[in-house]
C-alpha cells in the first residue's frame, strides 16, 4: 500500500531537490508533498554506476541506527530495492525543517551566531565519533582499521574509473598519499565521509544540530579524516570557485580557526589536542573532492548528471591535485607546533571572564580582607573565612566560574587553566573565590581520578560544590620528608576498619572550621627497600574521627597564614575508619601521589607567575615615584637592568610553565614528569628573585606590612620547599634527561 501511495505521489507531486550535498551531485534527492505531511525521498541516480556507489541501502541502515541512538538523523520510513516501482532503488524518510547554508560563509549571519553554528557542527561531529558501535549494531558497518589506506586506493580507483584525461598532478598526488599514509591507521570510528557545514540541518531559529544528512560515503575507520575534511575550506583558494560551497573562509568575522575547531573537537571526544599527521588528512580530503568532481563530469560526459553545471567540474579535478599536495608537503601549521600554547576558545572566553570578574570583585575587596585578618589577629576567628570572600564565591558559582582546574568539570584543558592559574595569582585569595584553592583542588583530583563512587558521593560532590573543605596530611615532624618513602604514620586493618597512628604536620587548611575530611598517606607494609614505593596508601578520614588532633597551627617566617586555613601539626591516635575510607588500594599512594602532583605543581606555578607580574608591577610603580641622587630610581641602571632581568625571567618561567601543561594535556602526568620537576624549580627560584628585587627596591617599606611583598616571598619561599624541594625535582630531571640521551643514542645506532 505504502509502495503504490508512493509511485502516486511521485507521478503528481512537484519534485525538487532538498535535504542534498554538493548542488545535486549526490544521490538526487526530492521533496514529496502530501496534503498532510513533507517527505524526503533519495534515490540513486539513472544510468550506469561506479563501482561501490550509490549504496542507498547503506544510508538507509546507517541513519536507521543512529535515529535510534537519538543522534540528530531524520526518521527513516521505508526502503525499496525494487527497481520496477520508479526505475531505481530508494528510501524514504521524514523532512527535516530548519536551516541550511550552502554557503559557508554563512552572509547574513551575525559574527557571533557564525562561531556558534560552526561550534555546534564540529560538536556534533565529536559525538558522532564517539558512539560505541556494537550499542548502535553498526560494528560489522565498514572494515575498520586501515581506513586511510583503503580510502587512498578506493579513491584512486574511482579517480581512474571516471578519468577523461591523464592529470600527472593527480598521480602524483595518489603516489604521496601511499608513501605517507599514517603510522597509526587502527582507531575505528563511525565516519561520515562528507561532513560539510552545507550538509547539516540547523534549527529555524537556535545554532543546533536538528539533522546530519548525506551518508552516502559513511563507514567505519579513522575520524581525523572526518575532522580534516570538514576543516578543508579554511584552507580552501579562493581561485577554485566553481564548487560554491567552498568559497575561502578567511578573513570572515566569526568563523573560528582551525586551532579553535580542533581544540573544541578533542575537549568533546576526550583526547589530547595534538593532530601530528593532520597535513595527510587535509591532503586526502582534496583527493577525494578531486575524485568527486571528476565523477561528476563524468556523468555529465554520460549525459546523467544533476547539476546543471557538471561540465566545470572537470576544469578543477588538476588544480584540486596541487592544491593537496601543497597542502601534504607544507610545513606543520595549527596548535602541534607553530602555536604550542594556544589556549581553546572557551579557555580564552573563560580567562577573560575571570579578568573581569578579580577586577570587578576580587581586587577590589582586599583591604577588607586585610583588614577582618587584623581584627581578628588573636582571635580564633580568624580561622574562619571572611564573609566577603563567601559573597564572592557566591557571585563567581552564579557567574559560572566555579572548579575551573579540573577538565572534567570546566571543560577547560590544562593548558588553559593556566594562564587563568596565572591570572589568580595575582590576589593571595582568588583561587578560592573560584573553588580552585590549594589543597582541595588536588584532593579533588585524586577523588575524581581515583574515588569510589561512595568516596565521591560523600566527599567530592560537596567539596565540588564548595560546602565544604580539606586537608592533604602527607609531612611528617619525625623524617626527612623530602624522600617521601620515609613516611612512618602506621595503617593497620582490623576486620572492617583501618586504625591510623603517627604524627603529621604542614597539613595546609587544617585550622578552617570547615575542614571535614583528610586524605592522609600512611604506610600500610613493613619496611622493605625493595618494593620501597609500593609500601604507602592514601585514606580518608573525616576530622572530626575520634583520635584527630589538631595540635598547633606553625609559622611561615612568623606569619600564621590563616587566609589559608594555617599549616597544622596534626596528630592520629588509634584513629579508626571504615575499610571503605581507602584509596584506590593499599599500597597505591605513590600511584596516587602521581596523579595528584602533576596539576597541582602546575596551578603553583603558574600563581607564582603571576605573583611575579604583581611584584614587577609594584617594582616599577616605585622606581617610577622615588627620587635618589637626583634622579628618579629607574634612571639608576642598576635599577632599570633588575627589570629587564625581572622581566626576562618572568617569561622563561611563564613559557616553561606553558609547556608543561602542553605535555600534561598531550602527553599525561607521568610522560610530563620532566616538565614538572623543571617549572617546579624554575617558578620557585624565578618568583623568589622577583619579590627580593622588589623588596630591595621598596627598601625598608619592603620587608614591613605596609606593601604585600614580604607575605608574597613568605609563599614562593615556602614554594621551593612544598611538594617537594627544588634538589629532589634537580635529581628527577638529571636522571630523566640521561635517560632520554641514552635513548636518543641508541636509536642512532
Amino acid at each position: 500500500m505504502k509502495i503504490n501511495l508512493l509511485e502516486d505521489i511521485l507521478h503528481k507531486e512537484t519534485c525538487h531537490n532538498t535535504h542534498g550535498c554538493c548542488a545535486g551531485q549526490s544521490n538526487p534527492t526530492f521533496l514529496i508533498q502530501t496534503p498532510s505531511n513533507s517527505y524526503v525521498l533519495r534515490k540513486q541516480p539513472p544510468g550506469e554506476l561506479l563501482p561501490g556507489a550509490h549504496k542507498v541501502d547503506r544510508e538507509y541502515r546507517v541513519q536507521k541506527a543512529l535515529f535510534s541512538v537519538g543522534f540528530p538523523v531524520p526518521q527513516l520510513l521505508l526502503h525499496c530495492a525494487d527497481i520496477e516501482v520508479i526505475g531505481t532503488e530508494f528510501y524514504l524518510m521524514q523532512h527535516v525543517k530548519g536551516r541550511i547554508f550552502r554557503d559557508l560563509r554563512l552572509p547574513g549571519v551575525s559574527p557571533a551566531e557564525r562561531t556558534a553554528l560552526y561550534v555546534a557542527a564540529v560538536e556534533v561531529l565529536a559525538k558522532l565519533h564517539s558512539l560505541d558501535l556494537p550499542s548502535v549494531n553498526l560494528e560489522a558497518y565498514g572494515r575498520g582499521p586501515g581506513y586511510c589506506r583503503r580510502q587512498v586506493s578506493t579513491w584512486t580507483k574511482q579517480y581512474t574509473a571516471a578519468a577523461h584525461r591523464d592529470i600527472p598532478a593527480m598521480n602524483e598526488l595518489s603516489d604521496w598519499l601511499m608513501k605517507n599514509l599514517p603510522a597509526s591507521d587502527n582507531e575505528v570510528t563511525l565516519v561520515h565521509g562528507d561532513y560539510r557545514l552545507d550538509n547539516l540541518i540547523f534549527h529555524p531559529t537556535e545554532a543546533r544540530v536538528i539533522a546530519v544528512l548525506d551518508w552516502e560515503l559513511s563507514t567505519t575507520g579513522q575520524p581525523l579524516a572526518d575532522l580534516a575534511y570538514f576543516l578543508m575550506p579554511q584552507y580552501w583558494p579562493a581561485s577554485l570557485s566553481v564548487i560554491s560551497t567552498m568559497g575561502s573562509l578567511k578573513g570572515i568575522e566569526g568563523i573560528p580557526t582551525v586551532e579553535d575547531l580542533i581544540s573544541i573537537y578533542c575537549r568533546c571526544r576526550g583526547i589530547p589536542p595534538a593532530l601530528p599527521q593532520l597535513n595527510f588528512y587535509l591532503a586526502l580530503s582534496v583527493f577525494k573532492m578531486a575524485g568527486i568532481a571528476q565523477g561528476i563530469y563524468a556523468r555529465h560526459l554520460l549525459g546523467n548528471a544533476s547539476a546543471p553545471n557538471a561540465a566545470q567540474f572537470g576544469q578543477c579535478v588538476e588544480p584540486l591535485a596541487k592544491v593537496a599536495l601543497q597542502l601534504g608537503q607544507r610545513p606543520l601549521t595549527g596548535p602541534t607546533k607553530d602555536r604550542l600554547f594556544f589556549q581553546t576558545a572557551k579557555g580564552r572566553a573563560v580567562l577573560q571572564q575571570v579578568k573581569d570578574f578579580m577586577r570587578q570583585y576580587v581586587l577590589p575587596a582586599q583591604k577588607e580582607v586585610a583588614q577582618y585578618y587584623t581584627k581578628h589577629a588573636e582571635s580564633p576567628q580568624r580561622w574562619h573565612t571572611p564573609q566577603i570572600i563567601e559573597d564572592l564565591k557566591i557571585k563567581a558559582r552564579e557567574a559560572g566560574l566555579w572548579n575551573l582546574f579540573l577538565p572534567a568539570v570546566s571543560g577547560l584543558t590544562q593548558l588553559d587553566y593556566a594562564y587563568i592559574a596565572e591570572e589568580t595569582g595575582h590576589c593571595v585569595f582568588a583561587p578560592e573565590v573560584f573553588n580552585c584553592q590549594a589543597p582541595d583542588t588536588g584532593n579533588m583530583e585524586v577523588l575524581h581520578m581515583f574515588g569510589s563512587e561512595e568516596q565521591k558521593k560523600k566527599w567530592l560532590e560537596p567539596l565540588l560544590r564548595g560546602e565544604i573543605r580539606s586537608c592533604f596530611c602527607m609531612t611528617e615532624p619525625d623524617v626527612a620528608s623530602s624522600d617521601a618513602t620515609n613516611m612512618e604514620c602506621s595503617l593497620h586493618r582490623d576486620k572492617d576498619d583501618y586504625i591510623i597512628n603517627g604524627k603529621k604536620w604542614w597539613s595546609s587548611g587544617a585550622g578552617n572550621p570547615q575542614c571535614k575530611v583528610a586524605i592522609v598517606m600512611c604506610r600500610s607494609g613493613i619496611r622493605d627497600e625493595n618494593i620501597r614505593h609500593s609500601q604507602h596508601s592514601m585514606i580518608l578520614v573525616p576530622m572530626d574521627t575520634a583520635g584527630v588532633k589538631l595540635i598547633r597551627p606553625l609559622t611561615v617566617f612568623g606569619q600564621d597564614d590563616a587566609i589559608h586555613g594555617g599549616h597544622f601539626e596534626v596528630h592520629f591516635e588509634n584513629v579508626r575508619v571504615p575499610a571503605s575510607s581507602i584509596i584506590l588500594g593499599e599500597g597505591r599512594g605513590f600511584e596516587i601521589a602521581q596523579g595528584r602532583l602533576g596539576p597541582g605543581r602546575l596551578h603553583h606555578c603558574m600563581r607564582a607567575v603571576g605573583l611575579a607580574e604583581l611584584a614587577l608591577e609594584l617594582l616599577c610603580q616605585r622606581a617610577a615615584t622615588r627620587h635618589t641622587f637626583g634622579k628618579q630610581l629607574y634612571q639608576h641602571e642598576v635599577i632599570a637592568h633588575w627589570i629587564a632581568e625581572c622581566r626576562l625571567m618572568i617569561e622563561q618561567t611563564r613559557l616553561l610553565t606553558l609547556n608543561a601543561a602542553h605535555a600534561l594535556d598531550t602527553l599525561g602526568s607521568r610522560a610530563a614528569r620532566k616538565e614538572i620537576a623543571m617549572i617546579k624549580v624554575a617558578a620557585g627560584r624565578m618568583a623568589c628573585k622577583v619579590v627580593d628585587i622588589a623588596i630591595q627596591v621598596y627598601g625598608g617599606a619592603g620587608v614591613s606590612g605596609d606593601v604585600p611583598l614580604a607575605q608574597m616571598y613568605s609563599y614562593v619561599r615556602t614554594l621551593r620547599i612544598a611538594d617537594g624541594p627544588d634538589e629532589v625535582h634537580l635529581s628527577s630531571i638529571a636522571y630523566l634527561e640521561l635517560r632520554d640521551q641514552l635513548k636518543k643514542a641508541q636509536a642512532k645506532l
